[in-house]
């Protein structure tokens, strides 16, 4: 699937809303890494990522057409899917914690989840820096 042709320059405001976008889910991040909950956790049901996600929703329009459009996607499927995963791992990990194996499945998940999620903040950042659209 290729990136559509994009037409539409990218407004400053909208560039500068991406880049809080990607800051609100960092502070999330960071605040799972370096606090009490889990760094998948933080994400998901911290306020900087809910607020995040919101921002991108309201913004989504503003961004169609240009090459801003593929951050807001990859942002909104990162929380979907690290929505998606973390309730599969839970779906999985909890009926297996009568036989022990569960806690295991449920700490590794989320390891895996968080440092996925953190790879996807990162990565997209760093091409917003590089005015890059992302990748389909």
């Amino acid at each position: 699937m290729n990136n559509p042709v994009m037409t539409v320059e990218a407004t400053p405001s909208l560039v500068r809303i991406t880049h809080i976008v990607y800051a609100l889910h960092a502070v999330g991040l960071a605040l799972g890494a370096f606090g009490a909950a889990s760094v998948i956790g933080s994400f998901l049901f911290g306020w900087p990522s809910i607020i995040a996600v919101i921002l991108n929703y309201i913004y989504r329009s503003d961004a169609r057409g240009t090459w801003l459009e593929t951050h807001f996607d990859w942002q909104i499927r990162t929380f979907w899917y690290a929505l998606g995963w973390a309730v599969l791992v839970a779906l999985v990990s909890i009926p297996l914690t009568l036989i022990i194996i569960g806690f295991g499945t449920w700490v590794l998940g989320m390891l895996i989840l968080g440092a996925w999620a953190i790879y996807r903040v990162v990565r997209g950042w760093l091409r917003l820096n590089a005015r890059q659209a992302m990748p389909a």
